[in-house]
């Protein structure tokens, strides 16, 4: 079988149903929205959870707690994972998503004290945890907060 040789299920799929289209077709005049009332107005029918004047259930249910909108989200990247770095090498949050090691710095990265580190690297990031420091600083490397 060759590429332009695929053809979809017998069955699977369907023309639509051309509306409006004259009286012979079976959905002309009215177009399948029956006779008068708001759902056969163009425009018509009710807003997204309205309930006919019933406490919708977005009212109904308790709320609980809050979104920090000025919250910081940070990127964890663990101490072990800086050994496929060369010895010397300068890490940097670029470097870490270039690396794979980080998929998306949105308000920057955090190294994590998981593991152990055997290159002496420089680790330039936005926060540390105290261990990873630690880890970082004896194994002869140096951990700068940007």
């Amino acid at each position: 079988m060759k590429l332009h040789e695929l053809r979809a299920a017998e069955g699977s799929t369907k023309k639509p149903k051309r509306k409006g289209r004259g009286t012979a077709t079976g959905q002309g005049k009215t177009a399948g929205r029956g006779m008068n009332g708001q759902n056969s107005r163009s425009g018509g029918g009710v807003r997204l959870g309205f309930e006919g004047g019933q406490m919708p259930l977005y009212r109904r249910i308790p709320k609980r707690g809050f979104t920090n909108i000025w919250r910081k989200e940070y990127v964890g990247v663990n101490v072990e994972s800086l050994n496929v770095f060369e010895d010397g090498t300068v890490v940097t949050p670029e470097l870490l998503m270039e690396k794979g090691l980080a998929k998306q710095v949105i308000d920057g990265v955090k190294i994590l004290g998981d593991g152990t580190l055997e290159k002496k690297v420089t680790v330039k990031a936005q926060k540390f945890s105290k261990t990873a420091i630690e880890k970082i600083e004896s194994a002869g490397g140096k951990a700068e907060v940007i």
